[in-house]
């Protein structure tokens, strides 16, 4: 999910997942932002996201993020 949408930000959005019952309130969420900075992880990560991915965006990177968030709806 992009953290920077207009009208409801990514954390507000992921904020409102959280708090729907069961396994709705779990699906994974990856936060992808242009915020790089020294502890923006474990910002998003605290907002409820269950991964991060910073811009630019590389296919690799992606796709191991994702793969991991398959390992959480797996388990």
């Amino acid at each position: 999910m992009d953290v920077q949408m207009p009208e409801m930000d990514g954390i507000e959005a992921t904020r409102q997942i959280r708090a729907l019952p069961g396994r709705l309130g779990r699906v994974p969420v990856l936060a992808l932002t242009a915020d790089a900075m020294t502890g923006a992880e474990a910002y998003y990560r605290k907002a409820g996201f269950d991964n991060y991915l910073a811009k630019p965006v590389r296919k690799a990177e992606l796709l191991a993020k994702l793969a991991e968030l398959e390992a959480l709806v797996r388990d």
